[in-house]
């Protein structure tokens, strides 16, 4: 994230809470903070945030959980891409793949592949 886009992160949390710090300062320490996170993430948060809070978000809030909805996304993928497989395998009658059943028993007991 730029300088600016914290600049105008600011001024949406500027608009909806009057009271909110624009000073220089907390323009730098937000940015030290959120210059590695990407801008839509930051201002999709803050915009929620604003719909259900009374009180302006901190840096922890405007970067939300990133990482959790990254895994979150990821597992949803890995989730239809197997149902996408196991459709493909009921659809023309083949067998999963060899070892695919001991495979999810070992799984299933905490055995390591």
């Amino acid at each position: 994230m730029t300088k600016n886009e914290v600049i105008l992160i600011i001024a949406e949390l500027v608009e909806n809470y009057p009271n909110f710090d624009s000073g220089d300062e907390n323009i730098d320490r937000h940015y030290k903070y959120l210059s590695d996170f990407p801008f839509e993430a930051a201002m999709q948060n803050v915009q929620e945030h604003i719909k259900t809070n009374r009180f302006p978000p901190l840096i922890a809030d405007i970067r939300g959980r990133l990482g959790d909805q990254m895994d979150g996304q990821r597992s949803k993928d890995a989730t239809a891409a197997h149902f996408a497989n196991l459709d493909a395998w009921g659809a023309d009658g083949t067998p999963p793949p060899e070892g695919y059943w001991e495979h999810g028993r070992r799984l299933l007991r905490g055995e390591a592949d």
